[in-house]
């Protein structure tokens, strides 16, 4: 059985290696909810994955990801990742992200992303 760290490190370098949407059908639960900031949450894997896609497919050039620091809890893990990409709709982003996720049967069951917008 893998742990969080096992997980959390996996996921993390799926995204490293350009397999975002691998990590998202590997890691998240079927219900899982995901919100930006302060904005509503997006609810259950299949609203998620479409806006996980049209997110990624958005991006029209990728520089750079980076996880800069993972933390591991009782059932939580955090990273904090530098993104550097411009995206059609954004523009060109270089930014700092922090990432939560709460974990349930092995997938995350809810993610908050927090970043400056």
């Amino acid at each position: 059985m893998e742990t969080l760290l096992e997980r959390i490190s996996s996921l993390n370098d799926l995204i490293l290696q350009g397999k975002g949407m691998d990590a998202f059908e590997k890691y998240y639960h079927k219900d899982v909810i995901m919100q930006e900031n302060n904005k509503p949450p997006t609810k259950g894997k299949i609203d998620n994955r479409k806006r996980e896609q049209e997110f990624f497919n958005s991006i029209t050039e990728f520089r750079f990801a980076k996880p800069l620091k993972t933390t591991i809890g009782e059932g939580i893990t955090m990273v904090e990742w530098h993104f550097d990409y411009t995206h059609k709709d954004l523009g060109i982003k270089n930014h700092m992200q922090i990432s939560v996720q709460e974990w349930k049967e092995g997938k995350i069951i809810n993610e908050k992303f927090y970043y400056e917008s």
